[in-house]
């Protein structure tokens, strides 16, 4: 494919906000993981949450967006001078020429759980103040985002789960490729609620400690949120050593609604497409984010993938033990750690995994270390079996 710059990125998830703050507690293989106090949760459970959400507030035209996902993209749109550098796209290129492409699983869904706690006593109906199109509605994302640049162009939501934001890196270069716009706002968003939580409790998917990727006790994920953001750009764009988006692969197993195909089929098609994408070889690959979630099920069969094609070369390592799950948003959110791992020469470690499981053979970070990084491939596998693997590298 035709590569695009990232020339403009951002993360804001329980590491902190913005691009210092989950450099410097990544380097310092911290967690931003917490015992559950979210809303009226009453589960045994570890999770990632974002502080200060709920005192954002939006602009007053667009209060009619205001939810928790809206805040905390807010949030991010409004860090590390991500939103200056949109606008000054847009100058650049027009209102209608700069696309939306973001990722979520379920957007504002928290706000529909609170209107139900105030429907009518006599009737079920739901508050005259709950608005499902600008908040629970998985457009509402893309939409606000949108209206909250005043752009015309074209504006998508991709909500497969957490392979969600991922898969927009492919579409938006799949746009810029054909010519229908020049630039593209990429990422996802996520935020906690209660559907999120119970759901994969329920599932019995959620640990009841903090999540430990790779581990031989792995018992399951720590679900948190996050807002990433990164503005794709045409290459002639790049300055030397900005963040190229080199190659995309994306791959539907559909072995079963909820478990990866146990061989890790899906997992090893997205990342072999992704090689072909960027024309590269196994051995051009520096680093690996893995999706890693911490279930036994997951990590087993993305072990198996990685194993068959790259064996133990490549350090590798899942970092949701410092951010948890972000679902709809992990694959954005992994798209700017590899982008850091590739500015800085640093490779991230694993946070809360001690005991490696024997039975998964690879070359797995416990904990951080320099590193040269030409090319790093990030993997995001969601329910389903929809799969997408990106690769970065650096511009000469």
């Amino acid at each position: 494919m035709t590569p695009f710059v990232l020339s403009s990125f951002t993360a804001t998830t329980c590491l902190g906000r913005g691009l210092a703050a989950t450099r410097q507690v990544l380097q310092q293989g911290h967690s931003g993981l917490q015992p559950c106090n979210f809303e009226s949760v009453n589960l045994d459970t570890w999770i990632g949450e974002v502080t200060a959400v709920d005192d954002e507030k939006l602009p007053e035209l667009l209060a009619h967006y205001d939810c928790r996902n809206n805040r905390l993209s807010q949030m991010g749109l409004e860090t590390d001078g991500f939103a200056d550098r949109v606008r000054a796209a847009i100058a650049r290129y027009g209102r209608d020429r700069v696309g939306v492409f973001l990722g979520t699983s379920t957007a504002g869904i928290l706000q529909t759980e609170l209107a139900y706690r105030r429907r009518d006593p006599a009737n079920g109906a739901l508050p005259d103040d709950f608005i499902y199109r600008t908040t629970h509605n998985s457009f509402s994302l893309a939409e606000f985002t949108r209206d909250y640049f005043g752009l015309e162009g074209m504006a998508m939501a991709i909500s497969t789960a957490c392979s969600s934001s991922a898969k927009v890196f492919a579409a938006a270069a799949r746009q810029m490729t054909l010519g229908t716009i020049d630039a593209a706002i990429v990422g996802g968003v996520d935020t906690l609620c209660l559907t999120t939580l119970y759901g994969f409790a329920s599932l019995q998917l959620t640990s009841n400690q903090a999540c430990r990727p790779y581990d031989a006790a792995r018992n399951g994920i720590s679900v948190g949120e996050a807002a990433a953001f990164a503005l794709l750009e045409r290459a002639d764009q790049a300055t030397p050593g900005a963040v190229l988006l080199l190659g995309t692969g994306e791959s539907s197993d559909a072995y079963h609604m909820s478990s990866p195909h146990p061989e890790g089929l899906g997992a090893k098609l997205a990342m072999e497409a992704a090689l072909r994408s960027a024309n590269l070889a196994v051995d051009a690959i520096d680093y690996i984010n893995l999706h890693g979630t911490a279930t036994p099920a997951n990590d087993a069969a993305e072990g198996k993938a990685v194993g068959a094609l790259f064996g133990q070369r490549v350090p590798c390592s899942s970092t949701k033990g410092a951010t948890g799950h972000t679902l709809g948003a992990a694959g954005a959110v992994e798209a700017v750690i590899c982008a850091l791992a590739l500015q800085d020469g640093f490779l991230p470690g694993s946070p809360g995994t001690a005991q490696l499981d024997p039975a998964i053979s690879l070359q797995y970070l416990l904990s951080g270390r320099e590193g040269r990084v030409r090319h790093a491939l990030s993997n995001s596998f969601g329910f389903g079996g929809s799969n997408c693997s990106l690769i970065f590298g650096i511009a000469p």
